[in-house]
């Protein structure tokens, strides 16, 4: 059994520009999971966080993420 890697932002400070990203891929419906390897940090961090900055991560009644229109 192997452990699991940190993420490679974990415990430093949230910069003006991460806490963008994460409003733009919230606003975006890209799933919890998404974010966080996208951004380097734990679910749990991006959760807290969200929580912090009243960021929903709950998704909006419009398409996912990655989808596009025929």
């Amino acid at each position: 059994m192997t452990t699991p890697k940190s993420k490679k932002n974990s415990g430093k400070p949230w910069t003006k520009q991460e806490i963008q990203e994460l409003k733009k891929l919230s606003n975006g419906n890209t799933p919890t999971g998404v974010i966080s390897l996208k951004m380097g940090r734990t679910k749990q961090a991006i959760y807290t966080k969200a929580s912090e900055k009243n960021i929903s991560l709950h998704p909006t009644n419009k398409s996912p993420y990655n989808r596009k229109n025929k």
